[in-house]
């Protein structure tokens, strides 16, 4: 390699275009690998390394940035909230509310948030009550006592 210098900024380019790669194929892979090589272009900028050691530090480093990728990866907790996405609603089981309008003849309502909603029970309660979301049936939750 005697015409080839590898300077350290050879190694921020390459860590970019893998930051870029990144967006058109997702999956995280290439950012951890951009990484190992942005770290490669600083060690390279404060140690002068020869090029075939600069290409097994890069190889070092992008294995064991992958292997942490993957490690740190299975720690993220599964996003429940896709399960209900289109069904709002289906959030509100188990959650208590307060009664806004009594429950009468099977039906009332109770706020969540910045809505009213309606909702249904088998016993007659009064305004205030706390009551516990059981199921929803479209718009209506169905609630019991708390």
């Amino acid at each position: 390699m005697d015409g080839l210098r590898i300077l350290f900024w050879y190694w921020w380019c390459l860590a970019l275009a893998l930051a870029a790669l990144e967006m058109f194929i997702p999956g995280a892979a290439f950012l951890w690998v951009a990484g190992a090589a942005g770290l490669t272009g600083l060690v390279v900028l404060a140690v002068d390394l020869p090029e075939p050691v600069q290409v097994a530090l890069f190889g070092a480093l992008a294995v064991a940035a992958w292997l942490l990728s993957r490690r740190y990866a299975g720690r993220e907790p599964l996003d429940n909230t896709a399960t209900t996405l289109n069904r709002r609603a289906d959030q509100y089981v188990g959650r208590v509310l307060v009664l806004e309008e009594a429950l009468s003849n099977g039906y009332g309502r109770a706020r969540i948030g910045d809505s009213v909603w309606r909702v249904a029970g088998n016993e007659e309660l009064p305004v205030g009550t706390r009551v516990r979301v059981t199921r929803v049936d479209g718009a209506t939750l169905h609630v019991e006592p708390a």
